[in-house]
């Protein structure tokens, strides 16, 4: 009796002390333990609706279903491309401020190209040897990151991408771990900006061979390809691209989308989602390896899935290709958040899921609906251009160069000519009006002088910064891309390109649908104000008032 009293005795408080657990385990901790940055490169607005019926429950629909979706989320200003718009995130600022204008720009005082964050005075760490050189050094503004590390030294941040310039913008410049994939040698690397040696949890993974099991895998559809329902399957007027597309569907028919090279080429891991799969696996392991979300210090860690936008910027939006890779991506990200929830745990970990950029139909896309765009050829717009300035200034190499919409004049030249700037850029824009597809051009000294309150305007002055922006920007009628290489791209402040998904999942994030106008740069701000924090000292967005309320 006395026995059967005791053991009733000990399962009564073993039921009480399981269910404190849990109600423990639910209550969320003051702060969030860990913070995730989640950066679906070029992830366009619509793609949530667009594939819902074909993802599953714990992905996308889960953060969607139980969290705080932004679902008028937009970037603020005209480029918009992968590198301002992590820059952006990172720093709750517009270009004109933090200073990263392109993912390229021109330098006028040394004649060359300058890759946002290319850095020649910095060694690799781990890795061949150019792989490593890169930094922060153009981002003239902190991160988020950056305050998180200031305000507590024991708050680790790490950020881990494919490409160098997207872990590096997104994660800042002070970053405990900072790692991109070296696509010579199939590892993960880092610089010598960040860190002398890898720690040993990134040589472990190394050594593992990941990167070599998936270069050799090949891409097969999750799906049977009668079941893509993308623009690929659509009407075609054209014969030859009747015949290109049965070329490349018949090819798909065994449910092969992308076979494996005879020889290792890690380079494929950026236009496959096996990209993705591997940068998971790292995310997995950093959160190990560095022990994060451990303890009471905040930690961060970002992540950006770069791998959708090179599979965006070769197959399209509307491909099949690209309907695969988020049927993937949607099953990395539900393992991922189990494997956070199992560890950190829900109540303490604060999730954000948004995109640097999101991307244009294919103007070929957009014929077969007869919807009006086009392409705009810039090397012939160059041409055109140096012919009418010489007619009109006589011989001389009057451009220096143009990147994405921004002509660079040659400013020396126009001086010695005893011609005046502002009226020699305004000739130029004016010109640049008589192109095909071009709808606004705008000159240095406009967006210098004026003062803009709304309308495009505003956008082109939220991209210009004096130092690094073209003499005279352009923008293209909507529809309308550059031939850059690409079948798309992005980089207008048009809806397809501007509007981003942004989502709060976790830590303290009530299930809700926010429909006031939210600009990417009011993340940062949000995030610091939830902490406690300072803002990055280039901030300009206001708080989300839906998340801190």
């Amino acid at each position: 009796m006395r026995l059967s009293v005791f053991i009733s005795t000990i399962l009564v408080f073993g039921l009480i002390e399981t269910s404190t657990a849990q109600l423990n385990r639910s209550i969320p901790s003051e702060k969030p333990k860990l913070i995730v940055q989640l950066v679906v490169s070029q992830m366009r607005f619509d793609y949530i609706s667009r594939y819902w019926d074909k993802f599953g429950d714990n992905g996308f629909k889960l953060l969607v279903n139980e969290g705080t979706y932004c679902r008028n989320a937009r970037y603020n200003y005209l480029l918009t491309q992968a590198y301002p718009g992590l820059a952006t995130i990172a720093t709750g600022a517009n270009p004109s401020v933090h200073g990263i204008i392109a993912d390229k720009w021109f330098n006028r005082n040394t004649g060359n190209e300058v890759e946002a964050t290319a850095d020649d005075k910095v060694n690799t760490v781990g890795g061949s040897f150019f792989s490593g050189k890169y930094s922060a050094k153009n981002l003239v503004t902190s991160t988020f990151g950056d305050e998180l590390k200031l305000n507590n030294a024991n708050s680790k941040v790490v950020s881990i991408a494919l490409d160098a310039g997207s872990a590096i913008l997104l994660g800042g410049h002070s970053a405990n771990g900072m790692y991109w994939f070296d696509t010579e040698k199939g590892l993960w690397v880092s610089s010598s900006y960040y860190t002398d040696a890898l720690p040993a949890w990134v040589d472990t993974f190394n050594s593992k061979g990941f990167a070599k099991l998936y270069t050799d895998r090949e891409w097969k559809a999750l799906q049977p390809i009668q079941k893509y329902e993308e623009a690929d399957t659509a009407a075609v007027k054209l014969v030859e691209k009747k015949k290109s597309l049965a070329e490349k569907l018949k090819g798909m028919m065994d449910g092969i989308i992308g076979k494996p090279q005879p020889k290792t080429d890690f380079k494929v891991l950026l236009e496959n989602p096996y990209g993705n799969l591997l940068t998971k696996d790292l995310a997995i392991a950093a959160v190990v390896g560095e022990n994060l979300g451990a303890d009471e210090h905040p930690d961060l860690l970002c992540i950006t899935f770069s791998a959708n936008r090179f599979i965006g910027g070769k197959f399209g939006p509307h491909s099949i290709e690209m309907e695969d890779t988020y049927l993937r991506l949607d099953r990395e990200l539900a393992h991922f958040l189990e494997f956070i929830n199992s560890t950190v745990g829900k109540e303490n970990c604060l999730f954000i899921l948004t995109s640097d950029q999101g991307v244009a139909s294919t103007p070929d896309y957009l014929e077969k609906s007869k919807i009006p765009g086009g392409y705009f050829d810039p090397k012939k717009a160059m041409i055109l251009l140096g012919s009418y300035l010489n007619a009109l200034y006589g011989q001389g190499n009057w451009i220096t160069g143009y990147h994405d919409k921004q002509i660079y004049l040659n400013r020396k030249l126009i001086e010695d000519s005893n011609l005046n700037l502002a009226d020699f850029q305004q000739k130029v824009a004016d010109f640049m009006l008589e192109f095909s597809g071009v709808s606004n051009s705008t000159t240095a000294h406009n967006l210098q002088n004026g003062n803009f309150a709304n309308g495009i305007m505003v956008k082109f002055q939220n991209s210009y910064n004096q130092r690094r922006s073209g003499d005279v920007i352009i923008n293209l009628e909507p529809g309308w891309v550059e031939r850059n290489g690409k079948v798309t791209s992005a980089n207008s402040p048009y809806d397809y390109d501007s509007h981003v998904p942004l989502i709060f999942y976790g830590w303290k994030a009530k299930r809700k649908s926010v429909l006031n106008p939210v600009y990417i740069n009011d993340l940062a701000p949000t995030l610091s104000i939830l902490l406690g924090i300072t803002w990055p000292n280039g901030a300009t967005g206001t708080p989300i008032k839906e998340m801190i309320e």
